[in-house]
């Protein structure tokens, strides 16, 4: 019977993450093309999409409290109400500071929702099977992020339909937790029941730094292929629509490949997958810019890119989890949020920096150093990692 319940709870768990990433990943492009129909300038449409990024960053240091006093289930409740009223809410009033408001008040109703959704996830999920879980969980936000898009035709019927859609969708799945019962991260013990936010980032950072770089890393790529790539492929002489193509084949590859690596890193260790994932990105990302001239060169290698790097988020909170106490997890989630959200507002700064002041590189290599370099920092420092866990349970 318990089995059976703590299946529906991962399933259900699952689906509301599902229709959260549907809703990014309609919300991003349906507001970009409504703005550059009303002749918003690019700069004020890209800064705009930053509110979703920066109401994470903004609840960041207030949320795990909450977690810890309520449990899981009032904060999943509450970041869900917050998204899809908030989706409701825009075809009232379109307005660029109004809008960028409501985008600051998703970030944070979705921060709240995989907040709470990750660390329940890795709390009651036995070890061995760790990887298969948030492999499933990541790829349930990614397809769901994946489909968002195609719903964005849906403006030309009346542009507030995919906003009451989206709205909607949010709704029934958010109406799910109420078949779960609410449950608590494990308590603080000894000393660290005393301790401040401040000290438990501290304490988590010190043991398992190494894990938060892959969040990043997916975090800059999300936003910087995405955002910049396009730009830099139709300065290349590329068609909108082989941009299109090119960004959809490295989606497509990250869902590929997504349980598969998630149930190796269960045999064979989270950071041999995560090093061997980012040294073939990089080699991919440094080999596709011998072929930017040939579109469909290009989309091959974007999918075995794809392949590479898109399970990064998930492999990093699950090595997160094997680095780092029970009663840090919290901590530990959140902190691997927080390191996505600045890998995400990093992407897009940086990519927009290198192409306004390199005339006679490839992106592309920027993308293949980012990944070199991570590699090389959780190949030396990342050696003695596993021992962490071990040590601080000790104290």
């Amino acid at each position: 019977m318990a089995a059976t319940y703590a299946k529906q709870r991962f399933w259900i768990l699952v689906i509301i993450v599902s229709i959260s990433g549907f809703s990014q990943g309609m919300l991003l492009p349906l507001i970009a093309v409504i703005f550059e129909q009303d002749g918003v300038a690019t700069t004020l449409n890209g800064l705009n999409a930053t509110g979703l990024y920066i109401g994470t960053l903004l609840i960041s240091p207030f949320i795990e409290q909450p977690l810890r006093k309520f449990g899981y289930k009032p904060v999943i409740m509450a970041g869900g109400a917050l998204v899809f009223l908030s989706l409701a809410t825009f075809p009232l009033w379109k307005s660029i500071l109004f809008w960028f408001f409501l985008r600051l008040l998703i970030g944070i109703g979705d921060h709240a929702l995989h907040f709470g959704t990750q660390t329940w996830l890795t709390a009651s999920t036995p070890q061995h099977k760790l990887g298969r879980s948030m492999a499933i969980y990541g790829l349930s936000f990614s397809l769901g992020f994946a489909v968002g898009p195609l719903f964005v035709p849906l403006i030309k019927i009346s542009p507030a339909l995919p906003f009451i859609v989206s709205s909607v969708l949010c709704l029934i799945a958010w109406s799910l937790v109420f078949f779960v019962r609410n449950e608590h991260p494990e308590a603080l013990k000894g000393d660290r029941k005393q301790t401040g936010s401040m000290t438990r980032y501290k304490l988590a950072f010190r043991y398992a730094w190494i894990a938060f770089l892959p969040p990043f890393v997916y975090g800059f790529l999300e936003t910087s292929l995405n955002a910049i790539f396009p730009v830099y492929a139709l300065r290349k002489d590329f068609d909108v629509t082989m941009v299109s193509v090119v960004l959809a084949a490295f989606s497509i590859g990250t869902i590929v490949l997504q349980l598969p690596l998630g149930m190796l890193g269960d045999k064979i260790g989270r950071r041999k997958v995560i090093l061997g994932g980012l040294l073939g990105g990089s080699v991919i990302f440094a080999a596709c810019s011998f072929v930017e001239h040939l579109p469909w060169g290009v989309v091959l290698f974007f999918a075995l890119a794809g392949m590479c790097v898109g399970t990064m988020f998930s492999l990093g909170i699950t090595y997160m989890t094997d680095l780092t106490p029970k009663e840090l997890l919290p901590t530990g989630n959140l902190l691997c949020g927080i390191f996505f959200s600045l890998g995400s507002l990093g992407g897009p700064f940086f990519g927009g920096a290198y192409l306004q002041l390199v005339d006679n590189i490839s992106f592309l290599l920027l993308i293949a150093a980012m990944l070199a370099v991570i590699f090389i920092i959780i190949l030396f420092f990342g050696r003695n990692s596993q021992t962490g866990k071990e040590r601080i349970e000790q104290c």
